[in-house]
């Protein structure tokens, strides 16, 4: 392999990084509350499926029934909290804390609850009900199809 052979396939490995690079960057909504342009929150799911939805979806977090009203349950293995502000209203959201990346341990009282600072979030969109956190969790997209909640 001569100089010009190797530089070429140096900067072609180095387009493909950076175009790999690029892709994984994309915006994924957090940073405006992870919501869509009407304003709801994009980790939100119904209890019905819509028509020829694909069974299974992703991994399987807990069954509807298993998910109390007004409250939510904090699922630690995939850093995930899934809520029921209302009957049959369904969200999820990051478990993580927006303030110093601590992990949430509670549900109550309408709020998702950080053991770390005091931080709470509504269990309806995550917004910021006491801080010092600033930013709302970021929502998780889930699937709710016969009596199933499973993760994207």
């Amino acid at each position: 392999m001569n100089a010009n052979t190797r530089r070429r396939t140096v900067l072609t490995a180095g387009a493909a990084g950076a175009a790999a690079l690029v892709t994984g960057c994309g915006s994924s909504g957090e940073e405006s509350g992870g919501g869509d342009a009407s304003g709801t929150p994009t980790g939100t799911a119904s209890d019905t499926a819509s028509p020829g939805a694909s069974p299974g979806g992703g991994q399987q977090l807990a069954a509807t029934g298993d998910i109390p009203v007004g409250g939510g349950t904090i699922f630690k293995e995939q850093k995930v909290v899934v809520t029921q502000p209302e009957e049959g209203e369904f969200k999820a959201f990051s478990a993580v804390c927006t303030h110093a990346k601590c992990l949430v341990s509670t549900v109550s009282d309408g709020t998702i609850n950080c053991p770390c600072h005091g931080s709470k979030f509504s269990i309806t969109d995550a917004a910021v009900e006491a801080g010092p956190a600033t930013r709302p969790l970021p929502a998780e997209q889930i699937t709710v199809e016969g009596g199933a909640i499973r993760l994207g």
